[in-house]
């Protein structure tokens, strides 16, 4: 295939609709982020220049939300910015002036054509700090110009949306180099610091932008910003200024060198990955680019015993981190990018959280207790370690997560929340009561679950699995008795051949649910094919892959429901009720075509084939969050993405399966597994 290009001329940056619908991303490794859209306009309430999490990875504030450049140059004044309005006016309409938009690395970088000059704007953030630099640089001019620089501020939950006026009058105080805001009583202050230029402290409300985004998802569309400070300079060519936008107490400004930073700290994730993958020299383009966009997603999470923790932020521009993403992309994210640290800190991380032998789901906003409403994030657990202990012969990690491991193990057969629980007869888990969401296909609207799922589900019994074959593995490591591990295994293998309906010729999705079992064609059974241990017959793997291959493969994911279902729903949009009803009804998940790319692999012998499925996802790359692989697809052509702009199981399983099916010691084909003794249905 020809690699995508992540840079655009005018046949992009010109058409306001193709440049809105194009957003950018960069994140400081806390939790914190900034974004917006190619044009410049401010689209969702989750846009802005320094989003900060000022209680790592979470409490997540907009702080600095754009800033409105003029640029004079010979006499005429050339407005850079572009905004929208909720009245439907356009102005000022600075992308006109956009000549390029390119990404260097992760850093979104914007060159503005305003006459004979040419001017670079770019944005990236410091790692570890809750700081935003904006750098103008002056690449060709006649004469020096002269910029005009206003800040636009705010100090809100990310969530929300603002009704500015007088009744808000925030505190902005001259200091060297810029300006304070002091937002209200008891908030994070926040620097606008520009070395080189005139500070000017502003206080008016720009009210009543618009957000085209959020009116499509049914939510409050309009919002407030507050300009706070102006800042002056002229610039001759070659020369640059750096505007610092921060909440910390003292951050570093000297905008060329932190430049310099951020570029060695890219190149040092590069380096990381090319010396753990050997294939990383011939790899195309946009593979390199996603080995990149892999660390927007890691996290710290500090504990006031682990101040090294580490997570995951599951998605941006909305999600925190879950357990369930975290050990879905955690192979991906950290061990195909040569990071084995990160995951072990990661797992050391999580292992503290383990209650009644179960992960959590999601750590709330507000710092609220962790919700545990989960069945898979804790198997998926099992999962991340055995890959991690393969990447690394970590005997150490091993060793201390193993009591933990097997105590979630019993906790698992004599049962836990939520009726997370082994049965007897046949050594399958069940899950679930009504009123809750527990498997990954989680919407859920007011009392509303959309897919319960309560019973047996398919791909948590081959999680299960694959979680005894694991501890049998690991008890071998470690000389422990892992006979009784294979017994127990070879249970839950026998009785998993319950799950299959030869009439259909593919798993059922759920045993013994509230209305029996459950025969609607998911691609949950896929994890059954794509695991390191199976417990179907080759043949029973073959048919799988092809009846999902059938009915649910799309060039970005698998639907997560067959179209032939009258549940189906082929179009994800609207207010919260439709978009959830479509969530997992026939949406496609790219987080999905990673392991079905493998199970294919697996199932007919061919990696290049496989290889290929990946393709269209490289080209994704560049028609919606640049550089990165959105959360879901719409289930019909021409499968536009929605949802999250860039989504971490979506980059770390597409990671991950590329290298493996590229020779990376990811891929692995343990022997068949014996027939099932239960008898077919």
């Amino acid at each position: 295939m020809a690699d995508v290009s992540l840079d655009w001329g005018r046949e992009i940056c010109g058409n306001l609709e193709a440049a809105e619908q194009r957003e950018w991303l960069v994140a400081n490794g806390l939790g914190g982020f900034a974004g917006g859209t190619l044009a410049g306009t401010l689209t969702r309430r989750y846009h802005g220049l320094l989003v900060a999490a000022l209680r790592p990875p979470l409490g997540r504030r907009l702080v600095v939300t754009k800033i409105e450049e003029n640029v004079d140059s010979g006499g005429r004044t050339y407005a850079l910015s572009t905004c929208r309005w909720a009245g439907g006016s356009v102005a000022p309409q600075g992308y006109r002036h956009l000549e390029r938009f390119h990404l260097d690395g992760t850093t979104p970088v914007w060159t503005y054509a305003c006459a004979d000059a040419l001017v670079e704007k770019r944005v990236w953030m410091e790692p570890g700090a809750n700081t935003t630099y904006v750098r103008y640089a002056v690449l060709r001019a006649g004469a020096p110009l002269a910029l005009s620089l206003r800040v636009l501020v705010n100090h809100r939950d990310y969530h929300s949306t603002t009704r500015g006026g007088d009744a808000w009058q925030m505190g902005v105080t001259p200091v060297d180099g810029g300006v304070r805001v002091n937002a209200f009583d008891g908030a994070a202050p926040v620097l606008l610091l520009a070395a080189g230029a005139e500070a000017t402290p502003a206080h008016a409300w720009y009210q009543r932008f618009a957000l085209p985004r959020d009116a499509e998802r049914g939510l409050d569309a309009e919002d407030d910003h507050l300009h706070a400070a102006t800042f002056h300079a002229t610039l001759g060519p070659g020369q640059a200024i750096t505007v610092v936008l921060s909440t910390e107490a003292a951050p570093a400004t000297d905008g060329e060198r932190a430049w310099k930073r951020r570029e060695k700290y890219e190149a040092d994730l590069l380096e990381r990955w090319a010396r753990g993958w050997p294939g990383a020299a011939t790899a195309p383009a946009w593979v390199k680019q996603l080995a990149l966009g892999a660390d927007q997603f890691v996290a710290r999470r500090p504990l006031p015993d682990e101040p090294a923790g580490m997570t995951v932020i599951a998605g941006y521009h909305w999600f925190g981190d879950w357990g369930r993403d975290t050990m879905i992309s955690l192979p991906g994210l950290a061990l195909a990018t040569g990071r084995p640290e990160l995951a072990a800190r990661v797992l050391r991380t999580f292992a503290r959280f383990v209650d009644q032998g179960m992960l959590p789901n999601r750590f709330p906003d507000e710092a609220e207790a962790p919700e545990y409403n989960t069945v898979d994030a804790t198997l998926w657990w099992f999962e991340a370690v055995r890959a991690t202990h393969a990447a690394t012969g970590d005997d150490g990690l091993l060793k201390d997560l193993f009591p933990v491991l097997e105590n979630v193990v019993e906790w698992h057969r004599r049962g836990t929340r939520y009726g997370i629980g082994e049965d007897p007869v046949d050594g399958l888990l069940r899950a679930g009561e009504p009123g809750v969401q527990l498997t990954w296909m989680d919407a859920k609207v007011g009392d509303w679950v959309v897919t319960p799922r309560i019973g047996k589900p398919v791909e948590i019994n081959a999680l299960w699995y694959n979680a005894l074959r694991a501890m049998a593995g690991f008890a071998r490591k470690l000389k422990r008795p892992a006979t009784a591990w294979d017994t127990a295994a070879d249970r839950v293998r026998d009785g998993f051949g319950r799950f299959w309906n030869e009439g259909a010729g593919h798993c059922y999705d759920v045993l013994e649910g509230p209305h029996g079992d459950d025969l609607s064609l998911r691609p949950n059974q896929i994890f059954a094919v794509s695991l390191p241990e199976s417990p179907l017959s080759p043949e029973r793997q073959r048919r799988v892959v092809d009846a999902c291959a059938r009915h649910l493969l799309t060039s970005h994911g698998l639907r997560s429901l067959s179209p032939a279902d009258p549940a189906y729903r082929g179009f994800y949009g609207g207010p919260q009720m439709e978009r959830d009803g479509a969530y997992h009804q026939g949406t496609v998940w790219g987080w999905l075509l990673g392991p079905f790319a493998l199970a294919h692999a697996r199932a007919h012998g061919d990696r290049a084939a496989a290889r290929a499925l990946l393709e269209p996802l490289g080209q994704h790359l560049a028609d919606y969050g640049v550089g990165s692989i959105a959360e879901i697809f719409d289930g019909e052509p021409p499968f536009a993405p929605r949802g999250c702009v860039a989504q971490a199981w979506s980059v770390a399983e597409t990671l991950r399966a590329w290298q493996a099916l590229s020779g990376g010691a990811a891929f692995a084909r343990p022997a068949p597994a014996k027939p099932a003794k239960t008898p077919r249905r």
